[in-house]
């Protein structure tokens, strides 16, 4: 399955061999899909209690994503996503169809059945290339889609937001519903305000009519005193932000009354530990986790040394001169460092594969403290419940 996986990222018939694992994968019993139903009953409240984990995976996809794997079979775990912003399928150089062959391969490899739901996170407007690269993506098997208009003044943002929300509608395929999330409040920035949530969704529900009669967000992204990345002091640590669990509540709870599963919560990988028992409470129904990983496979003794001062002096020459005049060198390199994902790609795929193992088992215990304090662990018979049918 590795030789199928380097031809699929790396070869010169990748797309023969991107199909070739997606059709082994549908005769191994693994099926790609849409939380949509899962999020329906939860809006419904006929489910509760839990935060659905959105992982993304910006490199060694195929190694990190059986570790996923083989946590998601340990924690008997369905409810989680596996997804790439529109940002990151350009900086680190992975395609949709890369990047679903890569997930795939990893679930066969590791013998996980049922039900996958792939995402694309962070959709933002750009004139003539969104609508395609949301086609793109469709045909690959992404069947969740959060559009992200939040840079945009309110109600240019609900007015683009049902705009795609309709392209999705038209490019979805026969008898699936894609979930759909929108973004009010950039992430990073000011609180999102209840008031802002409801001009947004009353807004945008009006805009979708222009378009007739048709499903709209099923989730909606807020702020709530968390960023991107989270944000390094000068002594290496992470700042603790405020963590506004009682806005999240809030807003979740104002979600569900216009038929959404709650509200999603990003930039939160890099909190404290003790924060994330807390999320499954507040009624957010999906929480985003990138960073962490990154960090994990970065920092780690593992990963070789030479190879890292590489990156590293990569980055201080291609970004110097976006460098704060403040800032330190560790603050910099960390801002920056995931850019190099792409760059350096094929020298980190290999990274000897004894060395790869031992970074996939710290990322394996990470994955499960995470089902395990979203509360999303033995949930497996439940998908194969809700998406058997």
């Amino acid at each position: 399955m590795k030789d199928l996986v380097l031809e699929a990222v790396f070869g010169e018939n990748k797309k023969r061999a991107q199909e070739k694992i997606k059709k082994r994968a549908q005769q191994k019993g693994i099926f790609l899909s849409s939380t949509q139903k899962l999020y329906e009953k939860i809006a419904k409240g006929e489910y509760k209690g839990f935060t659905v984990p959105a992982f993304n995976i910006r490199t060694l996809t195929f190694d990190i994503s059986r570790a996923l794997f083989r946590a998601a079979k340990r924690e008997k775990t369905g409810a989680f996503i596996v997804e790439l912003a529109r940002s990151e399928m350009g900086y680190t150089e992975q395609s949709p169809e890369q990047y679903i062959a890569c997930v795939l391969a990893a679930a066969i490899e590791e013998e996980f059945k049922g039900f996958l739901f792939l995402q694309g996170d962070h959709f933002k407007p750009n004139p003539g290339k969104l609508e395609d690269l949301i086609r793109k993506v469709i045909e690959a098997g992404f069947y969740n889609i959060d559009i992200d208009c939040s840079a945009l003044p309110l109600k240019e943002n609900f007015t683009q937001t049902a705009k795609f929300t309709s392209i999705i509608r038209k490019l979805e395929p026969k008898g699936l519903t894609i979930s759909v999330g929108g973004e009010v409040g950039q992430i990073g920035g000011k609180n999102t305000t209840l008031e802002e949530l409801q001009g947004f969704i009353a807004g945008y529900n009006e805009e979708l009519l222009h378009f007739g009669k048709l499903k709209g967000l099923i989730k909606i992204a807020v702020q709530t005193g968390t960023s991107h990345g989270g944000i390094l002091l000068p002594s290496g640590k992470f700042k603790v932000p405020e963590a506004d669990f009682n806005t999240l509540t809030e807003l979740s709870q104002e979600s569900k009354k216009y038929g959404m599963a709650g509200a999603v919560q990003h930039g939160a990988s890099t909190l404290p530990e003790k924060y994330f028992e807390r999320f499954p409470d507040t009624g957010a129904c999906e929480i985003h986790l990138a960073t962490i990983f990154q960090n994990i496979i970065y920092d780690s003794p593992y990963f070789p040394q030479e190879l890292r001062e590489k990156i590293y002096t990569w980055l201080r020459n291609k970004f110097s001169g976006k460098r704060k005049s403040k800032e330190t060198d560790t603050q910099f390199l960390y801002k920056f460092r995931k850019k190099a994902s792409g760059i350096f790609k094929k020298e980190i795929w290999n990274i000897p594969q004894k060395n790869i193992d031992e970074i996939c088992e710290t990322l394996e215990e990470k994955f499960i403290f995470f089902f395990q304090e979203l509360n999303v662990s033995v949930t497996s018979d439940l998908i194969k419940k809700i998406y058997s049918k």
